[in-house]
């Protein structure tokens, strides 16, 4: 059964939400995709969101840009924590979708990462650590990544010399 959702508004998303997917598989977390277009699918997104919980999902992440309505919306609809990933934008380089995405009212809160590829690596990085919580080998899987990044950072340097 999946624990995370990976959704976006359209497969425009693709190659910034698979840098989600990617990251979900290197830390051993069970993940399914999806298209859900917030303004022109509002009924599957409200049954999605609905039934998110009893089909088991842990975490939703949701790229979106422009309006970027879809993690909010998602969010409206479930108690499931939602993370929101603003893609980069021709119009306003992404700008609009991470304030439609941050600016959600209180009481319905989405958690937003960074534009483009780096949100959607953080997002998969964040769905871990919410996972990690609760599941021991999602969290030994974090504790490894932590420390081969660190041993990158370090081997780099030597690079340098």
């Amino acid at each position: 059964m999946p624990q995370v959702a990976v959704v976006m508004g359209s497969t425009s998303d693709w190659p910034a939400m698979q840098k989600t997917t990617l990251l979900l598989d290197e830390l051993g977390i069970t993940f399914e995709k999806h298209v859900i277009s917030a303004h022109r699918m509002p009924e599957q997104l409200q049954t999605f969101a609905q039934t998110a919980q009893k089909n088991g999902l842990q975490v939703i992440i949701a790229g979106a840009g422009g309006a970027a309505h879809l993690p909010g919306m998602i969010a409206a609809n479930t108690l499931i924590p939602v993370i929101g990933v603003p893609m980069q934008s021709h119009a306003l380089n992404g700008l609009d979708s991470l304030l439609s995405i941050v600016q959600m009212p209180a009481g319905i809160p989405v958690a937003t990462v960074a534009i483009g590829d780096a949100g959607a690596k953080n997002a998969g990085i964040l769905a871990a650590q919410i996972i990690a919580l609760h599941d021991e080998g999602v969290r030994q899987n974090l504790v490894s990544f932590r420390k081969q990044q660190t041993k990158k950072s370090i081997d780099s340097e030597a690079e340098l010399v």
